[in-house]
């Protein structure tokens, strides 16, 4: 089985990747690899998109790569593959998001990305941390995982989900933020799996075992 990063220069991918071989290592004939090739995403079992900084750079250079976005959309649209978005990789499953500008999404998920404004104007912006699960729904990637377990955050802006069943979790700053969304055979979390320790590595074996 093939899990493949895809690799569009949005931030630093090493330690997404090392986490990715770490849990993989434990299952037989399991391969993790970092790619720009929209081939290797049509090779793929798995899918994974993270993403560091602004939606609309984000998401302007996953289409500026020769044939990758089109290449992620047959994937996962049409061939059915299981994804997976961490950060704003997920925030780019959304309809649209509006940081700066509005910028259009893959629109896996009903909702809208918009700057976070909790109601204590003591908490500080960007949202970054640990901070504790609330899950809410139930679903294969989430085995092993409890309300109150720790995750690691650093984000500035939200999804706002349409549809409730489509968050399954959130945390708690001055206002509920989602934590994790899903629809299909995606599924995506807005903390960082692979910086979040035990918890986060238990997200990522269960993604690798995942059969949508």
């Amino acid at each position: 089985m093939l899990t493949a990063l895809i690799d569009y220069d949005s931030g630093n991918l090493h330690s997404a990747q090392k986490a990715f071989e770490s849990m993989a290592s434990d299952l037989s004939n399991e391969e993790v690899i970092v790619t720009k090739d929209p081939d290797m995403l049509r090779k793929a079992d798995r899918i994974v998109l993270p993403g560091d900084g602004a939606f609309p750079a984000c998401k302007a250079a996953l289409s500026a790569k020769n044939g990758l976005f089109e290449a992620l959309l047959e994937a996962v649209e049409v061939q059915g593959k299981p994804f997976l978005g961490i950060c704003v990789g997920m925030q780019m499953m959304a309809r649209f998001g509006h940081e700066y500008e509005t910028t259009t999404g893959l629109n896996w998920v009903d909702g809208n990305i918009r700057p976070i404004k909790p109601t204590n104007p003591k908490l500080k912006i960007p949202h970054m941390g640990w901070n504790d699960l609330v899950i809410t729904g139930d679903h294969p990637v989430l085995a092993g995982l409890k309300t109150g377990d720790h995750v690691y955050f650093v984000h500035s802006y939200q999804f706002e989900v349409e549809q409730a069943a489509q968050r399954l979790a959130h945390v708690d700053y001055a206002g509920e933020i989602t934590a994790i969304v899903s629809s299909g055979n995606c599924i995506g979390t807005q903390f960082h799996p692979e910086k979040s320790q035990r918890n986060g590595l238990q997200l990522i074996s269960n993604f690798l075992n995942w059969r949508p």
